[in-house]
């Protein structure tokens, strides 16, 4: 009687648990309106006028008067790339005409852990750090620094939604900024145009001019004082009105290497010493420049960087340092106007710059706001050096950007090389089970360490945590867009589902969780140490538990129900699964998410696995085709159930029935019934076999033969 007092209050605590995550939930989640981009720019900048396109993609381009100061578009029509829910992230960029990302908006997701679990707030604040990023920056996710990248915070439990944000974002941007020639970038689809080294001709400074050879940046105090407009320096150092049409800086820049350009400035002499102090790919780019602004910088010291000029070409960024600097003081061309501020920079980038190529000077202008604090704008000179200085190649198609699981891919290789290395493990022990169980306390041991791996590294490090979602999302894509690149954006769910696939067909539902559910082997584990300290164990008659199988098979029902209407919302009711709270996100959550999964486990301590035996959605799904298994390698005697109930006593979970079968539908594949299967002193049937055995044996004075 005390075990159906037992199930009544077991029943009730379910109850109150669904109750609980359900008050949890509906307080969690407000649900906000479509948002209209264009509205959203309005708002943001009143006094802009905004024009809107459509050709190539959506555009919105930001001006004040006739001077265009930016440029808006929204990534998912430029770069649809699936995310974690198999839909884009979409988001409202606002990018400036110097390339640097003015503000960013998240649009639209559908991300499940988002939706459920990690706040939206999240997703707002990472995409927020790429304010004041430029277009031509390198930006990886992740912790740590790289070299020639800008590491942005990632956000935990999230890492492949943050990704893809990562890549839509600058790939959409890059795109805008090849279409606009922003930044350096342009559209180019030819091969590496080179410098004719054997083209030569006489020219004088008009003639250069004229041609585009040199080229010109030219800045009043004006032009600098409207650049400031907006900033934090506006109003510092202003000119008076009579002033603003002064010069602040008349700058000339060209490359040299090119001999009817180096030649005819630097002369013959000059040119061929120049020339030999090069290395192979390096570039010289001469500048000269009148004006109150140095172009060198009055700041700069032996082994430092010219801080105020850098060359940019497709998204890359050559600075200069003091043994990139010569002094130049003779200049021979015929009609030369004189300059006050001459220098021939060298680019040494190992050929990563190619004066051949597109290619800009950016002249950075700095205002200091406070004793530690600047602010820069910049202005930039476009370059293009003439045809017939230049030889172009055929033109080529230009490649496909790598698609970005190849990228996740390579950036989680040791998280999947360890979780392979855990699952060869984990082979080797099914197959070898048979030897496994006849050294029970290796077993034990090696069972308890495996658990320990899947909790700490499968679940908490590599958040490998499988759940009934991904079962939906699978069978939905296969309705509409399937596409492999959706599901191999995370490795480690990947491969653990290819595995459970293959383990499903071999061995049915119990090899998954039995050991590599995370949060399975987190509530075995505390079984564990509650049979270690003596907690008192409880378990329910089999009638009653045999009925409480069904909970979970009407959970899996109402949840395929609800998606049939709505993915999002059965993402929400998948809440029942405690699997985000307690592996995904470890316990950061809302309260009553972090009560509703600590209930089971405490409950784990006086009772095995309650939540994988009666709840567990994704434990039911996985039993229906787990049925069709090939092998049924769990060995069973005669005897067994009739009368022999040892193995069905001992199973923690019950997936003995009296008649002695193993219900496979339930069955964690934990091999305790296969040790007692080959224990000679535990076994009856064995155990009677072999006193048979002995009693046949002939005996001196006794004593059976084999002993003596």
């Amino acid at each position: 009687m005390k075990d159906y007092v037992v199930g009544r209050y077991l029943v009730r605590c379910i109850l109150a648990l669904w109750l609980l995550l359900g008050f949890s939930m509906a307080h969690a989640y407000p649900m906000g309106p479509d948002i209209d981009p264009g509205q959203l720019l309005q708002e943001k900048y009143p006094k802009a006028q905004i024009s809107y396109t459509k050709d190539p993609y959506p555009l919105w381009t930001l001006s004040r008067g006739d001077e265009v100061f930016a440029y808006a578009f929204a990534t998912d029509p430029i770069v649809h790339i699936p995310a974690y829910s198999g839909k884009p992230v979409d988001m409202l960029v606002v990018m400036g005409v110097d390339g640097k990302f003015l503000w960013t908006r998240v649009l639209d997701h559908n991300e499940p852990i988002l939706l459920v679990g990690i706040p939206e707030k999240a997703l707002t604040d990472f995409v927020d750090q790429y304010q004041n990023l430029s277009v031509s920056d390198r930006v990886r996710v992740g912790s740590g620094e790289k070299e020639n990248m800008i590491t942005v915070d990632s956000v935990t439990g999230a890492t492949v939604t943050v990704m893809v944000v990562n890549q839509s974002l600058m790939r959409a941007a890059r795109r805008v900024a090849k279409l606009h020639k922003i930044a350096g970038l342009g559209e180019n689809l030819s091969a590496a145009a080179s410098i004719n080294m054997e083209f030569m001709q006489s020219a004088n400074w008009e003639t250069l001019i004229g041609d585009g050879s040199i080229r010109r940046i030219n800045i009043n105090r004006g032009d600098v004082d409207e650049r400031f407009k907006g900033t934090p320096a506006e109003g510092i150092a202003e000119a008076p009105d009579d002033k603003r049409a002064d010069n602040f800086i008349d700058l000339y820049f060209a490359p040299v290497n090119a001999p009817a350009i180096g030649r005819n400035l630097l002369g013959d002499d000059q040119y061929e010493w120049l020339m030999a102090e090069l290395k192979e790919g390096d570039q010289t780019i001469v500048i000269m420049a009148n004006g109150r602004y140095s172009f060198k910088g009055n700041g700069y010291v032996r082994g430092g960087i010219f801080d105020r000029i850098q060359l940019l070409q497709q998204g890359k960024i050559i600075s200069f340092r003091d043994l990139d600097y010569h002094r130049l003081s003779d200049v021979y061309i015929e009609g030369f106007p004189g300059f006050k501020e001459m220098a021939i920079f060298i680019a040494r980038s190992e050929g990563e710059f190619n004066s051949a190529e597109p290619w800009q000077l950016e002249l950075l202008v700095r205002r200091q706001i406070g004793a530690l604090q600047s602010e820069f704008v910049s202005f930039y000179g476009e370059y293009m050096m003439p045809d017939v200085y230049r030889i172009i190649p055929e033109p080529v198609v230009e490649e496909e950007e790598e698609p970005l699981w190849i990228t996740v891919w390579q950036e989680k290789a040791f998280q999947s090389s360890v979780l392979v290395a855990g699952l060869v493990v984990l082979s080797l022990i099914l197959f070898f089970q048979d030897f496994l169980v006849q050294r029970p306390r290796f077993l034990k041991i090696l069972r308890v360490s495996f658990l320990i791996y899947t909790v700490g590294f499968i679940g908490w490090y590599a958040l490998g945590q499988l759940s009934i979602v991904n079962v939906f999302t699978f069978i939905y894509s296969l309705k509409g867009d399937f596409r492999w690149d959706t599901f191999l954006l995370d490795p480690t769910i990947f491969i653990l589902w290819g595995f459970v696939a293959a383990s499903l067909l071999l061995w049915g539902r119990g090899v998954f969780c039995g050991w590599l559910c995370p949060y399975g082997a987190m509530q075995e584990l505390i079984n564990e140490l509650g049979r270690k300290l003596g907690v008192k164990q409880y378990e329910l008659p089999f009638v009653i538990h045999e009925r409480l199988w069904a909970i979970k098979y009407l959970i899996l029902l109402g949840l395929f129900g609800i998606s049939l209407d709505s993915m999002a919302t059965a993402e929400r009711f998948a809440e029942v699964e405690p699997f985000k709270t307690a592996i995904m996100l470890k316990f950061a959550r809302e309260w009553g998410f972090v009560l509703y999964a600590a209930v089971w486990l405490v409950i784990s301590l006086f009772t095995r696995k309650v939540f994988c035996r009666y709840i567990c959605p994704l434990g039911a799904a996985l039993s229906i085709p787990g049925r069709h298994r090939i092998f049924n390698w769990l060995k069973r005697r005669p005897q067994c159930g009739r009368p022999c109930q040892v193995c069905a006593n001992e199973c923690e979970i019950q997936a003995i029935h009296p008649n002695g079968e193993i219900n496979v539908n339930e069955c964690h594949h934990c091999l305790d019934c296969q040790v007692t299967y080959f224990d000679k002193d535990k076994c009856p049937p064995l155990i009677l076999k072999y006193r048979k055995k002995k009693k046949k044996e002939p005996k001196v004075e006794g004593i059976p033969v084999t002993q003596l």
